[in-house]
């Protein structure tokens, strides 16, 4: 008899998340096919300015993000089996790395490749074009459609991908969308570097690229050292890495409210999308009983969503790299 190892899309989920999983993947599918359009796009007034070819290598980058995403919902959404007993919920972080990785890579050759043409004083050339029995400077082609493109991501996608990650506590879908809302940036560079050209101001066009590839390495920075740190079981902190997740005083609150606990302190990482929480426990004079264990466990998962596994333990004394409670945050803790 064979046993489904793969679970839907959104089992498991409370309403809420459902949701937002559904309306992250539709946003996710419509990025990609905006970006390919947007490259395609690009790619017909590419001319020989290196800040446009920056910044059509950064589109193509971009793509990374989503694919990784959709990628990672085939795995985290696997049961648990004795090879992979924690799931693979931990597919997400690793396409969190692999896109931080990527983009730190290239944008790190773009730069190289920018402040050598610098250094070398190229001068880059935009000749014109026949548009509709016109001729017209390729420039102004370029312009235009840098000022299109840029409405996707900053208006559509990317308020929408940012209004949805903390929903879903997904680190990865929040550095797509944060990315997407700079993309800005990279298009207000990539036309003032066209213009500076149009005007002789040569270097101009360099400077962007220069600008554009740190651009690209910031994001790759960011999000290669976000996703380590997760991998590496760092404690969990919110989708945005900006503090730790406040769901470990909600924890700390329940435990303190168990009478015959005299002492507790949790270790809780982030799976990728969810939570793997420990429980240490000082029971007061008496066992941690299978069924007082089983009490805590389902507390846990009740307290929210995003507990996906626990394991509950005894203690004589609490390790000293615990999460416990300050004094002041929880009067409740017996000493």
């Amino acid at each position: 008899m064979s046993k489904l190892k793969r679970r839907s899309l959104t089992d498991g989920l409370p309403a809420e998340q459902a949701r937002a999983l559904r309306k992250a993947v539709k946003w996710q599918i419509f990025t990609v096919c905006y970006t390919a359009i947007t490259i395609t796009a690009v790619a017909f007034v590419l001319g020989n300015s290196q800040a446009m070819k920056t910044a059509w290598i950064e589109d193509m980058l971009s793509l990374l993000p989503q694919l990784s995403f959709l990628i990672a919902l085939i795995f985290i959404n696997r049961r648990p089996t004795q090879r992979h007993p924690y799931g693979q919920h931990r597919a997400m972080s690793i396409g969190h790395l692999v896109a931080g990785v990527a983009l730190l890579a290239v944008g790190g050759s773009l730069a190289a490749e920018s402040v050598t043409g610098l250094v070398r004083a190229e001068h880059p050339t935009i000749g014109t074009v026949n548009l509709f029995g016109n001729t017209i400077w390729l420039g102004w082609l370029m312009v235009v459609v840098m000022a299109i493109i840029v409405i996707g991501p900053v208006f559509l996608y990317g308020p929408a991908k940012a209004k949805l990650a903390p929903v879903l506590h997904n680190k990865l879908l929040f550095a797509d969308a944060d990315m997407a809302k700079a993309d800005w940036q990279t298009n207000v560079a990539s036309i003032i570097g066209v213009l500076g050209v149009g005007v002789g101001w040569w270097w101009l066009d360099g400077a962007a690229a220069v600008f554009i590839s740190l651009g690209i390495i910031r994001d790759g920075l960011r999000n290669t050292r976000a996703a380590i740190s997760d991998l590496m079981d760092q404690r969990a902190r919110t989708f945005d890495d900006k503090r730790r997740h406040p769901l470990a005083d909600g924890i700390h609150g329940y435990l303190a409210s168990l009478t015959w606990v005299t002492q507790f302190g949790i270790r809780m990482r982030d799976e990728g999308q969810v939570f793997h929480v420990e429980v240490f426990l000082v029971p007061d004079g008496e066992a941690l009983t299978a069924d007082r264990a089983d009490e805590v466990k389902n507390a846990l998962h009740e307290l929210d969503w995003k507990v996906q596994d626990v394991v509950v333990a005894a203690t004589a004394q609490l390790p000293s790299h615990l999460d416990r409670p300050s004094a002041r945050a929880s009067g409740e803790q017996r000493p």
